[in-house]
């Protein structure tokens, strides 16, 4: 480190030099001006462009899950229905029983039945969800990897 002849720190060429003209060490020339903006403008595109795919995945996301939940709705619905087919039948065969125990083993197999069906019915409806969630992430999750993939490097 140089000294003054006081013994105190002189100060260094680049600092005096920024001092002087702090604009020293960003644009030396205008070439290289024109280049930093080209760079930032590609870098804005691509930021742009890449905002632009986010909101692509997310609505595509949207169209998934609407159209998943539609699905459900219409298997619960025709679930219900044939519950409610099978209650009205039993019903129906229960004005012509000509004993008790045949009307306590119709009703016995109609609740028999029911709980069998809710059972199936759930698990289908439990993997149909869990079928529906993984579908409408995945186009989220391809916009994280690729951010991942492109942002992380540069890091």
């Amino acid at each position: 480190m140089a000294m003054k002849k006081n013994g105190t720190p002189a100060p260094d060429e680049t600092a005096t030099a920024v001092a002087n003209n702090p604009m020293a060490g960003f644009v030396k020339t205008p070439a290289e001006f024109q280049a930093n903006m080209e760079k930032a403008m590609k870098s804005a595109e691509e930021f742009l462009s890449f905002g632009q795919g986010n909101v692509e995945a997310v609505v595509k996301s949207g169209q998934i899950w609407a159209a998943g939940v539609q699905d459900i709705g219409k298997t619960v619905a025709a679930s219900a229905q044939a519950q409610i087919d099978a209650t009205v039948a039993t019903f129906k065969a229960l004005t012509g029983v000509k004993s008790l125990k045949e009307a306590i083993d119709l009703q016995a197999t109609l609740a028999r039945s029911s709980v069998e069906k809710a059972v199936a019915e759930t698990g289908k409806l439990t993997d149909a969800s869990l079928k529906l969630a993984e579908q409408t992430m995945a186009p989220i999750a391809a916009r994280v990897t690729l951010a991942v993939e492109k942002f992380g490097r540069a890091a």
